[in-house]
């Protein structure tokens, strides 16, 4: 037995010492990768030497005398602290991402491949300005000036995730720039899912009062019936396949995590300090690092500072030294899903309104780790490329013989966006800002610019030529063959909604409906927010005068104006009605959870626990309602929706039916559901957290997950390299936290703000910023996750272009010496 035990102690300390040894090594070799801020380089890229100041927060404050050197500056910062993102982002412009990931993210790449988004970008280059062309080229020399300063030092090859996934890091090029900003554009629209999702519904639910409840409100009539799909029955449609899509951050675009934001501006005269104010957040799926990279660059024009995006040399909100400038996702309608007829005896010919058409074809081959390569044949038709029937869960709402095709903004080999945004970075005031987004075509935005004088809320984008006659006004997909279903080419950029302001106006946008124009200049069908528009209307009108701590105060607001509305009318035949019951009693539990909403204000604060049960509420009560009638879709339907809940218990158009369980040998009142909802929830808060419910936290529930894109899912890394805070807000508040809505940790908080800013014109060094990371990628730095935590406390960084400040508390100074000055 000693002998045993000897020999057991000596494995176990053989164990320890070989994984010490192993853990020693990795260390090693991940923290080489870690930068340097302190140095000194030479290029010959250069026209003039560049200094990068890193301010106490990390952030670089580039200083140059020429424009050129200082965006070389930025592509060398961004490839210091965002290596792997860099990767990952062209990567998945190119729909690479399975020669590192396997099987597991090829539905994406195939999806990618098939919009040819890489090859749009490329062509595109030739489009861009002179101005912009060098400033592309100035911004990929950077970052193949850090590239080869890596291969040169052996720095970890760049990033811990290279040693995990090795690859090679070919060269910047102008193109991937291009690229990442229309793969940008396809995160920030979910157009195809809403389609998808409106003609599930039609196909399911027969009653026009009931579907209208259902279904966001929109400009015109409401939606009655899918007329392209009415001739065919439901057994003509192609079996639904119910892949699971790519891993989990490599996400299609759906319509439940669009783009979202807040911004809003007022005039000096009302400013309690006399100059215009402008506060802006937008929201993107939460990600480890975030999206933003906040930066400062000292061009001809004056300094520039704000939330620049990885990849590509853009600040996308931000200010100069005279304009400044917010952006919220504007929900323009900007995608179409058509479906083309295949010829019976040739499938290689689609019915166009001509008669039969061959396929643009060509074949593709998709690169595929610990597999052979796998090769697609891509198809284009005169409305645009054709799509997977993988993708979308297309297949459920194609019928046999047909395929689905795309037409969307964003397929064009004659981009300018990069240049549009370009200048406007440059811009002097408002007048030169609206020129320069003349040309910004995808995404579609709602840019909010104000200076001294002057601001404006501005939709740019393209906006598609619709027919008046077009059979489904672009909600869902519709026969391409037809003609007076196809785009007319582009709305000119006067017919995109304008708001200017006059003295003492405030402007804003939550991604509320912008217009009230009707079809074929709409804009869009449905809108991304009814509620956030309510409480920041209250927050703005409570003022006579603003300052730049009452703007803070509204960015971070927690109260929920849908709980205000909403729980008065769910309840009222609730309130002050329910026995009391014995202590730990159903009825007990019941009675205090009615007792503490009753008395709540709406506040979503994370250490409170009415919140918890109010949301909870809401998601067992909408599922009581809608999964009877919509079966197996419904599950497309797991955000909550107040409009919804609302038209039911107000019985509006008759939209009480849905309270009515149609399986049901009995009539069910909305009441009813209301409390066998409650009762249901109440069960499952026992479940996971226990009987007591002033112990309930509702930070507990809503933490923000900022996921490592992919190390996130690693056993044992996944502790290291994922973010997971406790926050108030919820999905209707100002401070927007978006919940999964799914799984076991439904309330989980997934998308919300990436990049805070408030701009106080009266005082612009006293303006302020912060993202939802740190401004480092690599997990090892402690700048991977520090602006994270002033984030979630609701605290920014200062936002100045004065050079004192940043060389006053700077972490190093990175100096770039151009070898042409030195010959």
């Amino acid at each position: 037995m000693s002998i045993l035990i000897k020999w057991l102690s000596r494995a176990l300390f053989s164990f320890f010492l070989i994984a010490s040894a192993v853990a020693i090594v990795s260390y090693h070799l991940a923290s080489r990768s870690l930068p340097k801020y302190n140095h000194t380089l030479i290029s010959d890229k250069i026209e003039k030497n560049i200094e990068i100041i890193r301010d106490s927060a990390n952030i670089p404050h580039i200083f140059s005398e020429d424009n050129n050197d200082a965006f070389f500056a930025l592509g060398y910062a961004h490839a210091q602290d965002r290596f792997w993102q860099l990767n990952i982002l062209r990567r998945s412009a190119q729909g690479r991402l399975s020669e590192l990931f396997g099987q597991k993210t090829f539905e994406l790449d195939e999806f990618i491949r098939r919009l040819d988004l890489y090859n749009l970008a490329r062509s595109s280059v030739e489009h861009q300005s002179e101005q912009t062309k060098s400033i592309l080229k100035a911004y990929s020399n950077g970052i193949n000036t850090r590239v080869k300063e890596i291969n040169a030092k052996a720095l970890g090859r760049g990033s811990p995730e290279m040693f995990l996934y090795p690859n090679d890091f070919s060269f910047w090029q102008p193109a991937d720039s291009i690229a990442i900003f229309k793969l940008l554009s396809l995160k920030m629209t979910g157009q195809i899912d809403a389609e998808i999702t409106y003609a599930k519904a039609l196909l399911t639910v027969n009653n026009k009062e009931m579907l209208s409840a259902l279904l966001p409100d929109a400009p015109g009539n409401s939606i009655s019936k899918l007329q392209n799909l009415e001739k065919f029955s439901s057994n003509n449609f192609q079996q639904t396949k119910n892949k699971k899509n790519s891993m989990n951050l490599f996400n299609f675009p759906s319509l439940e995590f669009a783009g979202a934001s807040n911004v809003f501006a007022a005039t000096r005269e009302r400013s309690a300090a006399g100059g215009p104010l402008l506060a802006n957040d937008p929201h993107f799926e939460l990600s480890a690092p975030s999206l933003f990279y906040l930066a400062r660059l000292q061009l001809n024009t004056g300094g520039v500072i704000g939330a620049s995006v990885p990849g590509t040399p853009i600040i996308l909100g931000g200010r100069n030294e005279k304009l400044a400038w917010g952006i919220t996702a504007s929900y323009l309608d900007d995608q179409d899903i058509f479906i083309e007829e295949l010829n019976l005896s040739n499938p290689k010919l689609y019915r166009t309104e001509e008669g039969w058409k061959e396929f643009k074809t060509d074949k593709q081959y998709i690169k595929v780790k610990n597999s052979s390569d796998i090769e697609i044949e891509r198809r284009w038709t005169t409305n645009g490329p054709v799509l997977p029937d993988t993708a979308f869960d297309l297949s459920s709402i194609t019928p046999k013989n047909h395929v689905t095709t795309l037409s969307w903004t964003a397929l064009t080999d004659k981009d300018t966006t990069i240049s549009s945004a370009i200048n406007l970075m440059l811009s002097q005031n408002v007048q030169n800002g609206l020129n320069a987004l003349e040309n910004f075509q995808a995404p579609s935005l709602n840019f909010l610019l104000v200076d001294n004088e002057k601001m404006v809320l501005k939709t740019v984008g393209k906006m598609p030529r619709r027919s008046p006659l077009s059979q489904t006004q672009g909600k869902m997909p519709s026969p391409g063959w037809k003609l007076e279903n196809k785009w007319r080419g582009y709305w000119g950029y006067e017919v995109n909604p304008i708001i200017i302001s006059s003295p003492g106006d405030i402007l804003g946008n939550t991604n509320n409906k912008i217009t009230d124009t009707k079809f074929p200049k709409h804009v869009s069908h449905f809108w991304g927010d009814t509620q956030r528009i309510l409480r920041w209307q209250k927050l703005m009108q409570n003022r006579e005068v603003h300052t730049r701590e009452s703007f803070i105060e509204a960015q971070l607001d927690i109260v929920s104006p849908t709980a205000r509305a909403l729980l008065p009318i769910i309840g009222s035949e609730l309130w002050y009605s329910q026995p009391m019951g014995e202590a730990g009693s159903k009825e007990r539990l019941r009675f205090d959870a009615i007792s503490m909403l009753a008395s709540w204000n709406g506040e979503m604060g994370e250490h409170l626990p009415e919140p918890l049960i109010f949301s909870i509420w809401m998601k067992f009560l909408q599922k009581n309602l809608i999964d009877d009638d919509l079966g197996p879709i419904s599950s497309r339907f797991s955000q909550f929706n107040p409009i919804f809940i609302e038209k039911v218990f107000r019985n509006i158009g008759g939209a009480s039916n849905w309270c009515d369980i149609k399986h049901s040998s009995l009539q069910e009142t909305c009441a009813e559901i209301a409390l066998k909802s409650l009762d249901e929830a109440l069960l499952w808060l026992q479940e996971k957290y226990g009987k007591n419910l002033d112990a309930l936290r509702w930070g507990e529930a809503h933490e923000a997950f900022h996921r490592h894109e992919t190390l996130g899912g690693i056993p044992v890394l996944k502790y290291f390299v994922n973010i997971r805070q406790s926050t108030s807000g919820g999905d209707n508040t100002l401070m927007r936290g978006k919940t999964s809505g799914k799984g076991n940790e439904p309330f989980l908080n997934i998308h919300a703000a990436n990049y805070r800013g408030v701009y106080d014109f009266a005082d612009p060094d006293s303006s302020v910023f912060i993202i939802s990371t740190g401004q480092s990628g690599h997990f090892l730095s402690r700048h991977y996750d520090d602006l994270g935590n002033l984030w979630r406390r609701g605290e920014y960084v200062p936002m100045s272009l004065d050079p004192n400040l940043a060389r006053g508390a700077s972490l190093g100074v990175t100096k770039i010496i151009s070898s042409k000055t030195n010959d």
